[in-house]
């Protein structure tokens, strides 16, 4: 069986997210309005396949939500261009802390981000 592989990626968010989302706001008083805003995610499936689940509000078996609501109410597209370079990892943990760098790296950019 083939090792499960996780991805980091990549969402541009509408700016909209900023205005109407105050903790989103506070999260990046770094933001000066010129570049994007962003969520960096994590996943076991395909960057594609875990934004379609964002959109849709997914939810597990047992009927726990797993999609972003941020995602849901504000996600455009995926951002390949940001992402694409890291190379998947294969533990869960490996993965969220590239998340996390990458989300902070982002934010030094000077990009609004949101990340778990």
């Amino acid at each position: 069986m083939p090792k499960t592989q996780y991805t980091v990626y990549v969402i541009e968010l509408s700016k909209k997210v900023f205005t109407e989302n105050r903790k989103f706001r506070e999260a990046n008083p770094q933001f000066n309005g010129v570049l994007e805003c962003l969520y960096v995610g994590m996943t076991s499936k395909t960057p594609k396949e875990r934004f379609e689940q964002h959109k849709t509000g997914y939810r597990n078996k047992k009927g726990h939500k797993l999609s972003a609501n941020i995602v849901e109410k504000y996600g455009m597209y995926l951002r390949g261009s940001l992402y694409q370079h890291i190379s998947p990892v294969s533990t869960r943990n490996e993965a969220l802390k590239l998340e996390e760098s990458l989300a902070l790296e982002l934010r030094r950019k000077r990009y609004a981000v949101w990340y778990n």
